[in-house]
This record gives C-alpha cells, structure tokens and sequence, in this order.
C-alpha cells in the first residue's frame, strides 16, 4: 500500500459517492452535490492509493482566527494505516496560525480526536438542523 496525499478540489463523484458510502454516510447518495461542495471548501486534503480515493478531510474558515472540520473519513480497509491522522496533521499545519480549530467528533470518534490533540470543549455541544439520516 503506497498512500499519497493530495491537496486538491476535483474528485469525480463516483470516488466521492464510494468514499463516503464506504463509512456509511448518507451524503454518498448525493455525489453531484458532493463534488460541488469540495470545490466550495476553503481547505481539502485527500489520500489516495493509486487512482483510489480513501480519504479525505474538508475545512471552512474566516481568513485569520477560525477554522472549522467538516469532514474526515477513511475507508474501513485504511483504518489502522494513520491516513487519517496524516490529514489531520496536514490540517493542523494549514491552520498553525490560527486562534481555534473546531470539529463536531461522532461519539466514537472522540478518541481518536483527543490523540490528534482536539479537547471536549467545556460548556458546549454541537447543534445540527439536518435532512441527512447519518
């Protein structure tokens, strides 16, 4: 396995459509909106095995202070193989100088969060107004 990272805008929806499928999420079923978004981002940064899509991590920001994750997934066969830690790091890099990076962590994923340097924020939870089912 020979991963290469990516800092990249342009994906196909298929490699879009089978990346974010492959961990379940239901925004997989709208890859023309997917490729659209990735373009949107101010920040991707995306793994690759070949001409295979296995990861991905996408951030928004306002210029100077705040930067915010919105995505990060790895296909399951990648878990285990630091892909997504690989992304996280590149990220942190990106936003060195910034004040506050944020992400909203899925309850099994706080772990890993916490290993890549990310903290509970004390007297805060994320809120969502969503049609999406996962």
């Amino acid at each position: 396995m020979n991963i290469t990272y990516k800092d990249t805008h342009d994906f196909t929806e298929a490699s879009l459509k089978d990346l974010f499928l492959s961990v379940d999420w239901s925004s997989g079923h709208f890859p023309e909106k997917l490729a659209v978004a990735m373009k949107n981002y101010e920040t991707v940064y995306s793994a690759w095995d070949g001409d295979r899509l296995v990861g991905m991590i996408c951030a928004m920001d306002d210029g100077i202070m705040n930067a915010y994750v919105h995505y990060l997934l790895v296909d399951p066969e990648y878990h285990g193989n630091a892909v997504g830690r690989k992304l996280v790091e590149m990220t942190k890099e990106h936003y060195k100088d910034y004040l506050r990076i944020c992400v909203i962590a899925y309850d099994t994923a706080i772990q890993f969060y916490e290993r890549c340097g990310f903290e509970i924020s004390e007297g805060a939870s994320p809120m969502c107004i969503t049609s999406l089912w996962t």
